[in-house]
């Protein structure tokens, strides 16, 4: 496992197994150097191939890679063949690797305290409004209480400017959610700063989850680090992946 893709801050069981990869490492080049994960942002295939060999030799199986639709289904991964269209994942048999891919948006990882079940789930904005924090922790069939949570690297509250209807997907949901938003003159059209890590939070709040950790690192704002859809446009994709290890 590269040191440089631990996890940090997350005080998991020690059987559960967590990596969230950075920029760095791989062989791309140009706007998607050096290690893009995703095969669908116009990337050299090989390329992406030879990255995704790269991330391979620290997994014990491939990942369950997603066709990620800003949604909130949620794949068996212990089950799915071949590519899922889903935003989440969970796993409950050892080595079985559930990731999702982001740059921007807000990469979730979960576990139990047992260490008996495991999940990802990709939540930008669509899909944090549309319930895929809900629906990833009813598929892992666990009480809420139990749950741990790690907040991977997303664009931060000082970066990620929204307009209005993004805050009403939220406050119709929660009226707290308006701690979330700060208001900012935007020439004549009126836009909000969105915090996507505390809007995680109070959704996992509002389920029963409270250990939760992370969620201090900002994409937009580290371009050594991280790669930035919202920053740069064409840009590559990292890796949250998460498993069982039953040594």
């Amino acid at each position: 496992m590269s040191e440089s893709w631990a996890v940090p801050g997350w005080p998991a069981p020690v059987n559960v197994r967590a990596l969230q990869t950075t920029r760095t490492g791989g062989v791309s080049e140009g706007a998607y150097a050096s290690l893009n994960l995703g095969d669908h942002v116009g990337d050299d295939a090989v390329m992406v191939t030879r990255n995704r060999a790269i991330l391979r030799a620290a997994l014990p199986a491939e990942p369950l890679w997603l066709k990620q639709v800003h949604g909130n289904i949620v794949a068996d991964a212990d089950r799915a063949v071949g590519i899922a269209e889903a935003d989440a994942a969970v796993a409950r048999k050892p080595d079985t690797v559930c990731a999702v891919m982001t740059a921007d948006c807000l990469p979730l990882l979960l576990c139990d305290e047992s260490g008996t079940v495991v999940g990802a789930a990709h939540a930008g904005w669509r899909g944090l409004a549309g319930g895929v924090i809900e629906a990833a922790v009813a598929a892992m069939g666990v009480a809420p209480a139990s749950l741990m949570a790690w907040l991977g690297p997303a664009i931060g509250p000082q970066a990620f400017e929204v307009g209005e209807e993004v805050r009403q997907a939220f406050l119709a949901h929660d009226p707290e959610a308006h701690k979330a938003f700060v208001p900012r003159t935007h020439l004549t059209e009126h836009k909000w700063l969105a915090d996507i890590y505390l809007l995680a939070r109070q959704r996992l709040g509002l389920l029963g989850v409270t250990k939760v950790y992370g969620g201090s690192l900002c994409t937009f704002n580290d371009a050594e680090k991280f790669f930035s859809y919202r920053r740069d446009g064409a840009t590559g994709r990292m890796a949250s992946l998460i498993w069982l290890d039953p040594r």
